[in-house]
């Protein structure tokens, strides 16, 4: 396996993020597409529109599938591919489980039963410099049954995400400080994802996912929990649960890693998928298109797939 494309999820997003985006004719067919399908969504992407969860989310799925599109028509293609909580949906696409239809409409139903079920209240926030039996340790001192708060996201072995009440997250503060943490850092997310609290939104999600048709997947796909699945069964299962468990990012990455993958591609925005790969993985590739735009990261996958990509591969313009 030689390249894998990454989708970031909420908390990625950021004003401009889709009128931003490369220029490129597939773009452009993917912006107008997705007008077609959900009025208005292309243009949502001031600042105060991405304050809402559903247009985040929504723009996230419209930015994923438009670049890996104008990708494809430069002739590079993944390997495999992974998204980030809600990028798992244009990843999805991308291995060919879901249409872009499907996946708007998937994508917009979630956001909007995961902001009905807290409106308010509640959010997600990164601890820097922790274990996870660190972290679990500080949650556990913090939650109560009235504040709750659990153990969401392992992005690293320093960097975890918990999910829970705002007044159990400003103590998860003060209790991870006393620990050791360097840092708890605010996530720009308004819902407790991947976590139990969201137990009814996956079993909803499962009940509209099962409408769709089990497709046979163009690539493999990188689920939430770790795992390499081959299936469209399998991913669209991901897709309802990973809401309510814990996302194993860290043991996404390994698994590419470990299959091999020579360089990872991250679709905008940002860059945070791609400093993720290289913190974890220093001996892999990470590009964004960001930095290297369609054209330059369609020449990197190219060059990777060739006997000459190694040399290509030592210096393809890291993530800042």
């Amino acid at each position: 396996m030689r390249v894998a494309f990454l989708y970031p999820g909420q908390g990625t997003q950021r004003p401009r993020m889709l009128r931003d985006l490369p220029g490129h004719p597939a773009v452009n067919a993917t912006l107008a597409e997705a007008e077609r399908i959900l009025p208005g969504s292309s243009r949502q992407d001031g600042a105060e529109e991405l304050e809402s969860t559903v247009t985040v989310q929504v723009a996230l799925c419209i930015a994923g599938v438009a670049a890996t599109r104008a990708l494809a028509d430069e002739g590079a293609t993944p390997d495999a591919v992974a998204g980030h909580s809600a990028g798992a949906f244009p990843a999805a696409v991308a291995a060919g489980a879901l249409t872009f239809a499907e996946a708007l409409v998937a994508v917009h139903h979630r956001c909007e039963l995961m902001r009905d079920a807290y409106p308010s209240g509640y959010g997600m926030a990164a601890v820097l410099g922790l274990s996870v039996p660190q972290v679990r340790r500080a949650v556990e001192s913090i939650a109560t049954d009235d504040d709750p708060a659990y153990v969401a996201v392992i992005d690293t072995d320093q960097q975890i995400v918990v999910a829970g009440s705002i007044r159990a997250l400003e103590r998860l503060t003060t209790a991870a400080a006393q620990a050791g943490a360097r840092r708890v850092r605010p996530l720009d997310v308004t819902v407790p994802s991947h976590c139990p609290l969201l137990g009814r939104v996956a079993d909803a999600m499962a009940d509209h996912l099962a409408t769709i048709p089990r497709r046979r997947l163009t690539v493999p796909y990188v689920g939430g929990t770790g795992r390499l699945l081959h299936h469209a069964d399998g991913v669209l299962d991901d897709l309802a649960q990973s809401v309510a468990t814990t996302m194993r990012w860290r043991d996404a990455l390994a698994v590419l890693a470990e299959l091999g993958t020579a360089l990872f591609v991250q679709t905008p925005p940002g860059h945070v998928l791609a400093r993720l790969v290289q913190a974890a993985h220093p001996d892999t590739h990470a590009i964004t298109l960001a930095d290297t735009g369609i054209t330059g990261a369609a020449f990197h996958v190219r060059r990777a797939r060739t006997c000459e990509g190694d040399e290509a591969l030592r210096h393809p313009g890291h993530a800042r």
